[in-house]
């Protein structure tokens, strides 16, 4: 009475083998290394806009440390472009607030990941950068 499917269902899902697939702790440690450049970008406009050399210093030493770790997750260095100096001083708050958020995003990969080094980096920034109007870099 009916006529028997011949032919493979469109609705059927079919695993293509060359489709690469990543581990959960791969797609982590890409999000980490995500995470920490974006990071990486914020704290370089933030020394681009210290007021003294110590601060310079110290957040070009974070930034050093950051980068560290991105590359240790990611597998190479991120890519890193040099910010104006004497750029617009009032966008200072709104750089700590975006340093605060994503160090607490990267503290909870992390956390997830359970990778002491990038949590250990993650809570001294985010310290560093929910500071208020302390020194951002020395927390």
């Amino acid at each position: 009475m009916y006529e028997p499917i011949r032919t493979k269902s469109v609705h059927s899902m079919a695993v293509a083998p060359e489709i690469p697939h990543r581990s959960r702790e791969e797609e982590l440690d890409i999000r980490l290394a995500g995470q920490l450049t974006a990071l990486l970008t914020v704290t370089d406009e933030l020394r681009a806009l210290a007021g003294c050399a110590a601060e310079r210093a110290a957040l070009a030493a974070a930034a050093d440390r950051i980068a560290t770790e991105a590359a240790r997750l990611g597998g190479h260095y991120p890519l890193r472009a040099e910010p104006t100096a004497g750029g617009d001083r009032a966008r200072i708050p709104a750089l700590r607030q975006r340093a605060r958020t994503l160090a607490g995003n990267a503290l909870a990969v992390a956390t997830s990941r359970r990778d002491a080094g990038a949590i250990a980096l993650a809570e001294e920034r985010l310290a560093a950068h929910g500071a208020g109007d302390r020194n951002l870099a020395t927390a």
